[in-house]
């Protein structure tokens, strides 16, 4: 996706001018950063109240914690209780940095906080002062042409075998950019050694000896059931027509040995998914990999997996069928890597699909009865509820028609699954009609854009014309951009709301061996002469919903163009964002991401903005929580997004109450 800083800057020369466009009511945007004299702790030695110890809060992937001394009532008191920088700002130069993301959300193991900078660096702080304890440097590799640099995070395991003071009783397990599975003492930062070589195991992802090691690479943190590190992989989209398999790989916590593998496509005759593709060598298309993270029921021995679309992501006239196993849901034995069950969320998926997050793992009430749960977002904004223990939707879905494809040996599904009772999150498509702009001249500009190109409806396959795309390969919901609150029953979604132009172009060299007669796919912003958007906004979205009864409680935008603005006009029409929310068990929803570098607290039952700061550089991760020492801290990465535009940095902060409040606080839930 080009830079939508790019799309909205031009156009606010325009906005900025335009009375009408004020919209009243915004919060001011603090930013008073200085940080109090704090007083370190000894290692180990603070007293840690709901820890947040998975990348996504919990195994069920919920995003939510129970502390509850920060409330509607405190919130505007938060203050910066310390900020760190990683220092990869001065380490690396700023073409690294320009091809990184510090979407990491860091977790609590061995008495630290534990965050990853994007090279895969580990920094242990101390969780009340902020101050560093170890460091642990992979070395990775870094001269990478063709991918990102991304670490979102880390898993924890506790060795229930070893005296909780044994070397490596508590460790870290990573995966890196340049395809390595580390092991790592949680409390010192040495190497396992008992793990792999030398507390690493190196992966094998191709036999091509040509293919750059960063086509794939490991960059979501794994899940660990019991004692198995099941780990998904990232595969460069758009690289290679013959993409390498998105294989799942489970390894033993205690050995580093690998325990099974699982094919999202499949190289068995005997899968059961094998009608879903055709090709006997298993050479013409992979994918289908998780690249996002994952969430497991450890009572019931089950990972489920959230997978990708099968390859090439714009044209699969090479992979006929459904590509079963691809855009699933995917629950697996986690001791075995055996299918218990699949279903699949996008047939023979043409758009890029794939699923961007983890299942939520909850309990509903329905009908009297307590039913569990696998809730699963999607980038077109739809909510699928399945159960947990059959992968059955819970609530109807039915197999819809949709327009088939134009374009010569592709074999576009007829029919596609669509929730008809759960509410969507977002509109789906585009017409001329609901053309936008800031004056009538644009708008009629954008309408005769519009109307160049094929109907942009849901599902409408792309074109060599061009086919309008909302929601886009983006989002909609994007990685961890959704959360639960099990007490007031509420999910949490945010939402990004721009259109694209979806396109395939001819191949000229056609080869029936790679991509066949059409080459990889392409989008290109849908905008106005002036460069904004062509479709209405919000251009970004927070959206509660209640499940139990299938409907959205409430709205609000999400991000507003102040900082973008050439006059700070605090007009909130939303913006583009990466990073999720965070829900808290006092009923607040914290969440950053946009493009004016914010974070803010909302109240989770009636969606009120009660708080707002700004942070020196973009947070475009989740935030997190605990409380340490009696004092709860909310903890945001912010290093910034180039391709969204935000300000790059190498900041970890964290907000909490002033003391006078605290002592007179409780911190537990409710």
């Amino acid at each position: 996706m080009p830079p939508p800083g790019k799309i909205l800057r031009a156009t606010l020369a325009v906005v900025a001018v335009l009375a009408m466009l004020w919209v009243a009511g915004s919060l001011s945007l603090r930013a008073d950063l200085s940080v109090p004299t704090v007083e370190p702790v000894a290692p180990g030695a603070a007293t840690i109240e709901q820890p947040w110890t998975h990348f996504a809060a919990d195994a069920s992937a919920t995003q939510y914690s129970r502390v509850a001394q920060i409330t509607a009532d405190n919130v505007d008191s938060l203050e910066l209780a310390w900020l760190y920088r990683t220092g990869e700002m001065q380490r690396r130069p700023l073409k690294q940095i320009q091809s990184s993301d510090f979407a990491n959300t860091p977790i609590l193991a061995g008495g630290s906080l534990i965050v990853c900078t994007p090279w895969n660096r580990l920094i242990a702080l101390d969780p009340v002062a902020g101050t560093e304890r170890w460091v642990f440097d992979p070395e990775v590799q870094a001269d990478f042409k063709h991918n990102k640099f991304v670490c979102r995070g880390v898993a924890s395991w506790r060795d229930r075998q070893a005296p909780s003071d044994a070397v490596c009783a508590e460790r870290l397990i990573m995966g890196t950019q340049d395809q390595r599975i580390l092991a790592i003492d949680a409390r010192t930062g040495k190497r396992c050694e008992q793990f792999g070589q030398n507390g690493e195991v190196r992966v094998r992802f191709s036999e091509n000896p040509e293919q750059p090691p960063e086509v794939v690479k490991f960059n979501a943190p794994p899940i660990i059931v019991n004692d198995v590190a099941i780990f998904g992989s990232a595969i460069l989209d758009g690289y290679l027509s013959d993409r390498p398999l998105g294989t799942v790989r489970a390894f033993d916590v205690r050995t580093g040995a690998l325990k099974w593998t699982f094919e999202p496509v499949p190289l068995d005759l005997a899968d059961t998914a094998w009608p879903s593709r055709t090709d006997p060598q298993g050479k013409r298309f992979g994918g289908g990999n998780v690249w996002a993270d994952m969430s497991a029921d450890e009572q019931r021995d089950l990972v489920f997996l959230p997978t990708s679309s099968a390859s090439m992501d714009f044209f699969g006239g090479l992979r006929p069928g459904d590509n079963r196993y691809a855009n699933s849901v995917v629950a697996l034995r986690a001791s075995t890597g055996e299918v218990v069950w699949n279903y699949q969320i996008v047939h023979h998926d043409l758009w890029d699909y794939d699923l961007p997050t983890a299942p939520i793992l909850i309990d509903l009430q329905i009908e009297g009865a307590t039913v569990p749960v696998v809730v699963q977002l999607t980038k077109q904004g739809l909510i699928f509820v399945l159960h947990r223990e059959t992968g059955v939707p819970v609530f109807p879905v039915e197999e819809r028609p949709f327009p088939s494809s134009e374009l010569a040996g592709e074999h576009s599904s007829p029919t596609q699954p669509i929730p008809t009772t759960m509410p969507a999150l977002m509109p789906h498509g585009l017409k001329a009609a609901d053309a936008w702009g800031a004056t009538p001249w644009d708008r009629g500009k954008c309408r005769q854009e519009i109307e160049r190109y094929r109907g942009g409806g849901l599902y409408v396959p792309p074109s060599e014309q061009g086919t309008v795309f909302f929601p886009t390969f983006i989002g909609g919901p994007n990685l961890g951009m959704r959360a639960y609150d099990p007490e007031r029953r509420l999910l949490v979604v945010s939402t990004n709301r721009t259109a694209n132009v979806l396109a395939v172009a001819p191949n000229s060299h056609p080869d029936e061996t790679a991509t066949g007669p059409y080459r990889h796919g392409f989008t290109k912003n849908l905008l106005s002469p002036f460069g904004a958007p062509c479709n209405a906004p919000p251009w970004g979205m927070l959206t509660a919903v209640d499940l139990e009864h299938q409907r959205i409680v409430w709205q609000q935008p999400l991000g507003s163009i102040e900082k973008l603005a050439p006059l700070p006009i605090p007009v909130r029409w939303g913006t583009p964002s990466r990073g999720g929310p965070m829900l808290t068990g006092s009923g607040l929803t914290f969440i950053a991401g946009t493009m004016d570098d914010a974070i803010r607290a909302f109240d989770t039952r009636s969606g009120e903005e009660l708080w707002k700061r700004r942070l020196p550089a973009g947070g475009q991760a989740t935030p997190m929580s605990y409380v340490a020492n009696g004092r709860q801290y909310v903890v945001i990465a912010a290093g910034g997004h180039a391709r969204l535009g935000t300000t790059l940095g190498d900041y970890v902060l964290a907000f909490a109450l002033p003391r006078r409040l605290v002592d007179n606080t409780p911190a537990g839930g409710r």
